[in-house]
C-alpha cells in the first residue's frame, strides 16, 4: 500500500474552496437578519404570554390572596364623635378583599350620623380602608323642650348636649319647627354684628318669618325673616343706641323702636 506524501495533503488542502471577507460577512449579516425575522414572529407571542400572567398573578392577588385583605380602619376627623363610634357605622369587616370593599355604603352608613356633615371613604393599599370625617360645626344651642342640641349653619340639628358650651347662642323653638324656619335662624345668627351677639340672649323661632332676638337686658328685637339679614344687624346696632324696649328691624328701611311694651303691639 502507498501511502500519500507529504505533497499529496499539501494538494488536498489547497483544493478546498476559500470563502473570501466580503462573503462571509454577508453570509453573518443574513443569519442575524433571519434571527430578527424569528423574533418580529414570536415577540407578540412572548408579550401576550407575560401579559396573561401577569394578569392572572393580579386578579389572584386582588381576589383571592390574603395579602391584600383588610386590616384595619383608620378614622380621621373625629372630636364629638368617638373612633369607636365612627366604626361600627362603617362596618368594614376584616379579612375582606380590600377591593371588594363597597366604598359608597360604607360612606352611606357613616354620612348617616347626625353628627357627621361629610365623610370620604379611600382604600389604603395594601390592607387599610381609610375613613375621613368631618364633623358638623354648631353655631348654635337649640332648646326644644327640655332638650339641648347643637344646630349648624344648615339648621341641621344634630348632638344632644348635657350641658350648653358657653360662647354659643341659644336658640328657642317649639317642638316641630321645620328645618326651613331653624336655618333661617342659624343664617340670622351668623350675621349677627360683633357688638350685638353677646348681648343676644336667645333667639325665638316660630316660623321662618317669626324670628325675635331677646337680649340679656329684657329688650326684644323683631327680626322677621333672615332676608337682608346683614344689613338689619348694622341697623340695629345703630337703633340700639336709642330708647326703647322694643326694636323692629324687620323692614329694614323702615325700622322701629318701642318705648312703651304694651303699645308696641
Amino acid at each position: 500500500m502507498r501511502r500519500p506524501g507529504r505533497g499529496a495533503g499539501k494538494a488536498s488542502a489547497a483544493s478546498q474552496p476559500t470563502v473570501d471577507p466580503t462573503t462571509a460577512k454577508s453570509r453573518r449579516r443574513f443569519a442575524r437578519r433571519q434571527w430578527r425575522r424569528r423574533w418580529l414572529a414570536w415577540r407578540y407571542v412572548v408579550v401576550a404570554v407575560l401579559l396573561v400572567a401577569l394578569a392572572g398573578a393580579g386578579v389572584w392577588a386582588l381576589w383571592f390572596s390574603t395579602w391584600l385583605t383588610v386590616k384595619g380602619v383608620e378614622i380621621t376627623g373625629t372630636d364629638v364623635l368617638s373612633e369607636a363610634a365612627v366604626r361600627r357605622a362603617a362596618d368594614v369587616q376584616r379579612g375582606e378583599q380590600l377591593v371588594s370593599v363597597d366604598l359608597d355604603a360604607v360612606t352611606a352608613r357613616v354620612a348617616a350620623l347626625a353628627d357627621v356633615e361629610s365623610v370620604a371613604v379611600t382604600r389604603q393599599w395594601p390592607d387599610q380602608v381609610r375613613v375621613a370625617v368631618t364633623e358638623r360645626t354648631p353655631v348654635a344651642v337649640i332648646q326644644i323642650g327640655q332638650r339641648l342640641r347643637a344646630l349648624d349653619a344648615g339648621g341641621v340639628v344634630f348632638h344632644e348636649y348635657r350641658d350648653p358650651p358657653p360662647g354659643l347662642p341659644r336658640v328657642v323653638t317649639p317642638a316641630g319647627t321645620d328645618r326651613d324656619a331653624l336655618r333661617e335662624a342659624a343664617e340670622v345668627i351668623g350675621a349677627l354684628p360683633a357688638e350685638v351677639a353677646p348681648i343676644v340672649a336667645h333667639v325665638d323661632v316660630k316660623t321662618v318669618d317669626q324670628i325675635t332676638l331677646e337680649l340679656t337686658d329684657g329688650r326684644s328685637v323683631v327680626w322677621g325673616t333672615a332676608d337682608d339679614s346683614e344689613l338689619k344687624g348694622r341697623v340695629l346696632a345703630g337703633l340700639l343706641r336709642q330708647p326703647g324696649r322694643v326694636f323692629d328691624v324687620s323692614v329694614p328701611g323702615q325700622p322701629t323702636a318701642c318705648v312703651d311694651v304694651a303699645v308696641c303691639g
